[in-house]
């Protein structure tokens, strides 16, 4: 294993520099010949407690890649926890392959790096990764969350996840519309995955007119059929005619090639890192007047639920009106964008960091 730490010389386009800009404090690199396992984990920042965030395995192009991606997504769980008001710290691990390499022995050797960090990381589930999973890596370290009900966990996460987005979504529309009634409205859901489901099911149940968009096309004709939303191909969702545009699927789908293209007032959606270029992109969001609700605000139900479950006591109904909380958030970093004629990106940002550093100065010594 491998640890590179914020403090090290920094080169400009080296890794070092990559976690100097974004203010990290480690990335771990994971290795096993045995097993096949080649993983990152990222810690961004453990001020609030230790670094909790899932781990997602995917099929990287190249290590570069998902450098990048483990880097940005611990960096959002920074911000996610602690605008949630979690006593948690920003963290998250990518496993590099094809999830059909899962195994007992892959998923225990990933649990033995987790482990060797002494709480600093606590992982649980993502992308292609299961309550299961984490039963396996359970039985290597305790720093694990999102374990199966029947095992005393709070299960899977993604139905908060949907809710939390849920409430985000009516708070973004109250700012665009004047209400936060979904009724009538045009919504497009991209990703059908199990958050993407579940969002779907709240909104057709509030009388939503929901089209929904998939790689997967067996998948995308399956949740159609059951939820009655209208399945679009995938290249044409930039296009359509919409009020919100939901992206739930992976991140960086509003960038230089389709921002232009979007017809919306309110993106609102469960993926991580929609903005390709959070600085460039918010902005010409804020100048276009489409409200974007940081998805690293409103899709923390998730964390929400795990993070329930990992300081023990888990009780479901006090997890759902926490996460209700997440509407007022919303609408607060919403109205302070408008305010301050800032993007909402950098307004949601700035008051994760005023917490972060706030309780940073309650635990320097007396």
């Amino acid at each position: 294993m491998l640890e590179i730490k914020a403090s090290e010389t920094v080169k400009e386009g080296s890794i070092f520099g990559q976690i100097t800009q974004m203010d990290h404090e480690q990335l771990v690199i994971c290795h096993d010949e045995a097993t096949g396992l080649k993983a990152l984990i990222g810690i961004h920042n453990t001020t609030l407690g230790p670094a909790l965030g899932g781990t997602r395995m995917w099929p990287y192009a190249t290590e570069e890649e998902a450098i990048t991606d483990v880097l940005r997504l611990s960096r959002g769980m920074t911000f996610k926890n602690a605008l949630a008001g979690l006593n948690l710290g920003g963290g998250k691990a990518v496993i590099i392959g094809n999830p059909k390499l899962k195994n007992e022995a892959f998923l225990r050797r990933f649990g033995r790096f987790v482990q060797s960090l002494g709480g600093r990381y606590v992982t649980a589930e993502d992308v292609n990764m299961k309550t299961s999973d984490m039963e396996y890596i359970g039985m290597e370290t305790k720093h694990v969350t999102g374990l199966p009900e029947i095992k005393g966990g709070g299960g899977d996460p993604s139905p908060v996840t949907a809710f939390g987005t849920y409430m985000g979504m009516k708070a973004a529309a109250n700012k665009a519309f004047g209400s936060d009634s979904l009724e009538g409205k045009k919504i497009c859901v991209q990703g059908v995955g199990q958050v993407g489901q579940y969002l779907i099911k709240h909104l057709v149940k509030e009388g939503a007119e929901v089209m929904i968009t998939d790689i997967f096309e067996d998948k995308l004709k399956s949740v159609a059929k059951e939820t009655g939303a209208v399945a679009i191909d995938p290249n044409v969702i930039y296009d359509l005619d919409m009020d919100i545009y939901a992206p739930c699927a992976l991140g960086a789908t509003i960038n230089d090639e389709t921002i232009d293209r979007l017809k919306c007032a309110v993106i609102a959606g469960g993926a991580n890192n929609q903005l390709k270029d959070e600085a460039k992109h918010g902005q010409i969001l804020l100048e276009k007047g489409i409200i974007y609700a940081p998805d690293f605000l409103i899709n923390a139900g998730g964390v929400i639920n795990v993070g329930a479950e990992y300081f023990g006591g888990y009780n479901r109904d006090i997890v759902y009106k926490q996460t209700e909380k997440i509407y007022d958030t919303c609408l607060s970093i919403l109205n302070k964008s408008e305010k301050e004629q800032i993007p909402a990106q950098q307004a949601a940002i700035a008051a994760a960091k005023e917490r972060i550093e706030a309780i940073g100065r309650v635990k320097l010594p007396f």
